[in-house]
Parts: C-alpha cells; sequence; structure tokens
C-alpha cells in the first residue's frame, strides 16, 4: 500500500508513475480474485483545479477522498506534497501519460479496456489514434458523455455494460471534478479500476494540442492552455491558481515560523 499525506484537506497518494501502475494492477489482480471481496478501485490523476475545487466543496472533498488513489497530476502539487511533508517525488503522475503506461500494460497482458466519456467524434479518433500504437489492444467500449447529470435509470444502465463488456479498466474522461464524482459514485459497483484521466481523451485523440515537455516540467501547462481556449478558462486559473498560492505560502509560514 503506497502511503498518504493531507494537502489542503485532500488525500494525496504518495506515488510515481511506476508504483502508480503497480498498485494498479496489484488491485487489478485482487479485483479478478476469485474470491474477492470488493468491486472495484478508483484513481484520480488530480490537478490544482481539482485540488481547489474540493477545499471549497465539502460533498466534492468527501468525494474525492473516498477515491482509492488520487495521484499529483499537476508539478505545482508534487512542489506542495515535497514542501510540506517530504515526499521526495521526482516527477508528477500526470493523467495522459499514466493512460499511457497503463494502456501499454493492458495490451501486454490483454486487459480489457473501456474509455467513458468525452465526444463520440473524439472517441472515434482516440479509438483509431490507440490502435496505431497498441494494434492488440482489448478495447471492448467506448461511450460518450452525456453532458448532464444522468438519472437513476442510466447509471445503472451504464453501470450494467461496463460490467458486461467485460472491462478491467474504465478510463473516464469527462472534465474536473464530474470525472471524480463519476469515479467516486460507481467504483464500488463496477468490478474494475476506473481511472480518471483528465484531458487524456482529448491529447491522444489529437483534439487538443498537448503542451510540450519544458512547459510541462516547470509547471506553466496551465498558461498553454489558457492561451488555446481563454473565454473557457481563465476563470478557472484565475480563481483556483490564487487560491492555491494563497494556501500554499499561508502555510509555509506556519511552517517556518
Amino acid at each position: 500500500m503506497l502511503r498518504k499525506i493531507d494537502l489542503f484537506g485532500i488525500n494525496y497518494t504518495i506515488a510515481d508513475y511506476s508504483s502508480a501502475v503497480d498498485q494498479i494492477l496489484f488491485y487489478l489482480d485482487m479485483i479478478n480474485h476469485p474470491k474477492a471481496t470488493s468491486s472495484g478501485y478508483g484513481v484520480t490523476a488530480l490537478a490544482v483545479h481539482g485540488l481547489i475545487e474540493g477545499y471549497n466543496n465539502p460533498k466534492l472533498k468527501e468525494q474525492i477522498n473516498k477515491i482509492d488513489m488520487v495521484v499529483p497530476d499537476g508539478q505545482p502539487v508534487r512542489w506542495a506534497m515535497n514542501w510540506f511533508h517530504n515526499t521526495g517525488l521526482k516527477d508528477r503522475v500526470y493523467g495522459p501519460t499514466l493512460t499511457l503506461k497503463l494502456l501499454y500494460q493492458a495490451e501486454l497482458r490483454k486487459i480489457p479496456v473501456y474509455f467513458y466519456g468525452s465526444r463520440q467524434s473524439t472517441l472515434e479518433l482516440l479509438r483509431e489514434s490507440l490502435m496505431k500504437q497498441f494494434p492488440s489492444l482489448q478495447i471492448v467500449g467506448m461511450q460518450a458523455d452525456r453532458f448532464r447529470e444522468s438519472t437513476e435509470e442510466e447509471k445503472a444502465d451504464d453501470r450494467n455494460l461496463i460490467t458486461n463488456s467485460g472491462a478491467k479498466l474504465v478510463f473516464v474522461g469527462r472534465g474536473c471534478p464530474r470525472q471524480e464524482k463519476w469515479v467516486s459514485e460507481n467504483k464500488d459497483h463496477i468490478p474494475a479500476v476506473l481511472i480518471a484521466v483528465g484531458a487524456a481523451f482529448d491529447f491522444h485523440a489529437g483534439t487538443v494540442k498537448q503542451a510540450p515537455a519544458w512547459i510541462q516540467n516547470i509547471g506553466l501547462e496551465w498558461l498553454f492552455r489558457l492561451f488555446q481556449e481563454p473565454k473557457r478558462l481563465w476563470k478557472r486559473y484565475f480563481t483556483t491558481n490564487s487560491l492555491f498560492l494563497y494556501l500554499f505560502f499561508k502555510d509555509s509560514l506556519k511552517k517556518l515560523f
């Protein structure tokens, strides 16, 4: 079991790519065991936006903390974990990269995968792209988002559809915090590992341009995305980044003095 720490009320898992993949595969084996006692396992790659959404919303915080593994998607989150808890993490666990690492294992181990979220057109491009990279990958289902809250009947239908598909890795790309809510609500009802991976669908489908590695490494991916979608993202980044910096410096003063 990987250790967890509290960062502004969110229980982050101290993990790098290798340990995160290993733990997911370990729990996947547990889920598949004939005497399994738990239905599923939840994972989310949570950056500053999701962290601050949880900080501001007690119900969402509870839902996020119900997820079994919350990994540091953003560099600022990793820096904060290292500063406040001496975690020694050398890299973040970025949702799109984690997706590729898990798909590599899925192809190698013949693990059926499912994709839930985004638009149908994006899913079709995603399938085409992934099959070029992982030609033996078993994609047993792709379901577009409704872009609204599902009814209870629809929730039950979705759970049955995913379970009956035989999927064991379910990648969820609904945007934060809708994807975290979905993983939290469904992980005890679907015998699979459910993984919220943010913009991974769009990036790997090629519908949204990904920031260059050097921009990601210095923690400015948010700025790159802001230039791409200023009308949609300016308010999000202004409010969440400002509050994150406030909390960081406030708690740093406590730590130092």
